[in-house]
């Protein structure tokens, strides 16, 4: 099968690992290499792209800054060198991405996060404002308060993660390598890249191998664990060399790279998650123009809402009936079900007045509703 090209894609994650973006001799950033890859980055929004980093070196550059021994860190340590290089790097983003005259915002999640319906939808709303404002939203583990309970020990599959909560169509694992081979190259001189994996065999993941960076948490076993959360969440995606200047340049120009196939696309996959995996709290019966509104691909505002049932909480599935009872569909709430009460029937600015604040103007946002047939 052909490999994709990188002008196919709209929502663009790219994962920067700690062993790329900071020297591990000096403990300082490659400024160079990062200038470079911002180049990329900026060419890719000018054209109207959405573009989010996962980026780790927060307790690489904290090690730096407080000039901490080589060697493991206990679970405070390393905390408390996260908080101090995560001041660092929110700025070096800042600076090289504002050179572009592009603003970027730090999203520090963790692993509940991404786990929680709530957190989740609050965590993807902020990724949204933030690209509907045409900013590049930075985003990495929050290692000051993650522990090893409660962590993902690694930013490729929470990049995967990122990646299916924005609904992006390509995530970009930027590594030491430039793909998967069919056997160690650094063991075997015949071993050769595979630019395309269609499906996740148990063969494919026979040739995963572990790390051997000194800054990174994860190798390709974990980035083959990444493709199987992105492909699962309609999100394509690819390992490339970051090793080269211009790495994304590089991939639109055909380099080498191995691309993860996947069927599905985001809105797809999340939609089938949400008619079909999760149990509905609660049920809104809405007025036959909410129902026309809905069939045409609209959103579900307050207005149209005529009855709230259940106890639910937002992010929820619920049940959409029609004024005939009949199932319109099912969507992710928006609010818990006491304020879904109070704001049935209500404008938008009637919703205002009486919860104090502008809130959000749909009940169920239309990536979040399934509508039925």
């Amino acid at each position: 099968m052909a490999s994709p090209e990188l002008s196919q894609f709209r929502r663009i994650v790219v994962k920067v690992g700690s062993a790329l973006l900071v020297d591990s001799e000096r403990g300082e950033v490659r400024a160079s290499w990062l200038a470079a890859l911002a180049d990329d980055m900026a060419k890719l929004h000018k054209e109207g792209r959405d573009i989010l980093v996962v980026s780790s070196g927060s307790i690489a550059l904290g090690r730096s800054r407080l000039k901490l021994p080589r060697g493991p860190l206990k679970l405070e340590e390393s905390q408390a060198a996260a908080a101090v290089g995560q001041i660092a790097l929110a700025r070096i983003w800042s600076e090289v991405l504002g050179a572009h005259d592009i603003g970027a915002g730090q999203i520090l999640v963790t692993l509940q996060d991404t786990e929680e319906r709530r957190r989740y939808l609050n965590a993807r709303s902020t990724i949204g404002k933030l690209l509907e404002w045409r900013a590049i939203p930075v985003i990495n583990e929050n290692d000051t308060v993650a522990t090893t309970e409660i962590r993902y020990g690694d930013n490729d599959r929470l990049a995967a993660r990122v990646a299916t909560m924005a609904s992006a169509d390509l995530l970009v694992l930027l590594s030491d390598i430039d793909g998967l081979y069919d056997a160690p190259p650094k063991n075997n001189p015949n071993a050769k890249l595979i630019p395309v994996v269609e499906s996740i065999s148990s063969e494919i993941e026979a040739v995963a191998g572990d790390a051997e960076s000194e800054l990174s948490r994860g190798g390709m076993r974990t980035k083959v664990e990444a493709a199987k959360i992105a492909t699962t969440g309609g999100t394509h995606m690819l390992i490339a060399s970051g090793k080269i200047e211009h790495p994304l340049q590089a991939i639109a120009n055909s380099g080498r790279c191995t691309w993860f196939l996947t069927p599905a696309n985001p809105i797809t996959s999340r939609k089938r998650w949400i008619a079909g995996t999760l149990e509905p709290k609660g049920t809104l019966t809405i007025d036959a123009g909410a129902v026309t509104a809905l069939r045409a691909g609209a959103s579900l505002l307050p207005a149209g809402v005529i009855k709230v049932e259940g106890q639910f909480a937002r992010g929820d599935a619920v049940i959409v009936r029609g004024p005939d009872s009949s199932e319109i569909g099912r969507g992710l709430i928006a609010y818990d079900a006491e304020v879904a009460e109070k704001i049935k029937g209500r404008s938008s600015p009637e919703v205002m007045t009486i919860l104090g604040i502008s809130g959000r103007s749909e009940m169920i946002h239309r990536d979040d509703l399934v509508v039925g047939g």
